[in-house]
């Protein structure tokens, strides 16, 4: 192949050898990545960062010294000369060129190592991911602080180990990116539920499900919207594992992920919300049994186009560290700090308030503080400022915590799919409505998950006897109501 003559100089040769050593130990470093399924992000730093760096120095080499060949020779009236140059080491200019060469690589290579590796680090870092874009990712970022992973790494859970998820997150980044400086990204962020990477190579580096076998307790404190903003206390015991150890996974909610089980289910929302299609197989047996939902089943046709996906910790655990919490749920946890003083009928001045959605974040801390200060000087003058200021700031601090209008992001855009008071959650499958062909049915008894240990208020609390569990009781008298529908028609829609 005949290459053109102003190719043949030193520079040109020079970063012909750079770009092609380079790529050799690039092809090499990835089929080690790839074939023998070695490797983690460092081994992504050299093949991702520092080395396309040093190729792409080597060929920006190439055309420079060409450039300077042709101007060389224009300048000094001579024929470009299409032969290689002949290096002989017994001459000290060439000695002392190949030396000075030697030396610059080597401090260049130096200097890129050590600088590609802190750029690796940084954009690693939790500043990097939540404050680079701030106004993007600020609901993230914020919610990610209060969560209880907030002394995990975003990329920890967001990337993993290992080379292959290193590249796809950057090379993912550049869209976003892209994205950001057009203003092309949607508001809310969508949640990439589809393009996550499996629980099992990020949940489970540090959770051990099958460790997770005992009960726990869950103690809730609500209060209620009239004037005394009554206290009302739920006890529950959570069946997350089997009544012993010796049963593992074999029963209670985190049965769901045995791995003698699979589960897989069909959406007809993009957020999970409705799950109108279940298929449990026994790994070990090979039983098949599909569940569809008998109000709203799935046309024939769509099942077939669809594509089932296996449930894992993250079909329920949705919101491990950007919790967007309801509003009636940052008020209770406020007032039961002593963020916001009990005031009379605070908690349904705040509902009144937080009900409705804001256009932007000025307007929604004016209108608490001026709602709030209004309502207390028309209805209890005689109320301490200091409280009603404290009041205003609780609130506002709640707000500014869950809900973003800049971004439209808060907890009706992100269901939270543990529980299922405020989303259907677990009402996805246990409704009772789930049905398999021979009359099998997904249960829908609350016992299956939790019992109820002790309700009520101080003073007044209902307790159950040892192995037993209470029957719930609304701490509203609205009869049998709350049997016929789900919570979500109340608490999501009528009363957040």
């Amino acid at each position: 192949m005949k290459l053109p003559k102003s190719y043949y100089n030193t520079v040109s040769l020079a970063g012909s050898v750079t770009a092609i050593i380079s790529l050799l130990l690039i092809v090499l470093v990835i089929s080690i990545s790839y074939f023998f399924d070695e490797g983690s992000s460092y081994l992504g730093l050299f093949a991702y960062i520092l080395l396309p760096m040093i190729l792409f120095f080597g060929l920006l080499l190439i055309p420079i010294g060409m450039y300077l060949a042709i101007r060389r020779s224009k300048k000094q009236n001579q024929p470009l000369v299409g032969q290689w140059k002949v290096i002989d080491f017994n001459n000290p200019q060439y000695r002392n060129a190949a030396s000075l060469f030697t030396i610059v690589t080597i401090i260049f290579l130096l200097l890129s190592a050590i600088g590609s590796y802190e750029a690796f680090h940084y954009t690693e870092s939790n500043e990097f991911c939540g404050t680079l874009c701030h106004k993007v990712m600020e609901p993230e970022y914020t919610t990610y602080q209060h969560s209880s992973h907030a002394k995990v790494k975003c990329v920890e859970c967001h990337v993993g180990e290992g080379a292959n998820w290193y590249v796809k997150s950057k090379l993912s980044g550049l869209y976003q990116v892209y994205s950001v400086l057009a203003s092309k990204y949607p508001r809310p962020i969508a949640t990439p539920i589809k393009n996550l990477r499996p629980a099992r190579e990020t949940c489970l580096e540090c959770h051990w499900p099958e460790k997770f076998y005992t009960t726990r307790l869950k103690y809730e404190q609500h209060f209620l919207a009239d004037s005394l903003n009554t206290e009302w206390n739920i006890q529950l015991k959570m069946k997350t594992g089997g009544h012993h150890s010796s049963t593992n996974l074999q029963e209670g909610i985190h049965w769901h992920i045995n791995p003698n089980v699979k589960i897989e289910y069909i959406s007809s929302s993009p957020s999970n919300e409705e799950i109108p299609w279940v298929r449990y197989i026994d790994l070990q047996t090979n039983d098949t049994i599909i569940y569809e939902d008998t109000w709203m089943p799935l046309e024939e046709e769509d099942i077939v186009n669809s594509t089932p996906r296996t449930m894992d910790c993250m079909d329920c655990h949705n919101r491990p560290s950007h919790n967007y919490l309801q509003p009636s749920q940052f008020v209770d946890k406020s007032i039961s700090s002593g963020e916001i003083p009990q005031l009379p009928h605070i908690k349904y001045v705040a509902m009144e308030l937080l009900k409705d959605p804001y256009s932007s974040l000025d307007t929604a801390l004016y209108n608490i503080d001026q709602t709030i200060r209004l309502y207390y000087q028309e209805n209890y003058p005689n109320l301490s400022d200091s409280m009603v200021i404290q009041a205003i700031e609780g609130i506002s601090k709640g707000y500014k915590k869950n809900i973003f209008p800049q971004m439209q992001a808060s907890w009706d855009v992100y269901p939270d799919h543990i529980g299922h008071k405020v989303f259907n959650g677990c009402f996805r499958c246990h409704s009772n409505n789930h049905e398999s062909t021979s009359g099998l049915k997904i249960t829908g008894d609350c016992d299956a998950c939790h019992n109820i240990l002790l309700q009520g208020t101080p003073g007044q609390l209902q307790t159950a006897t040892i192995n037993e569990s209470l029957p719930f009781k609304h701490p509203m008298d609205i009869d049998e109501i709350w049997k016929e529908s789900l919570c979500t028609d109340c608490h999501r829609y009528l009363y957040p």
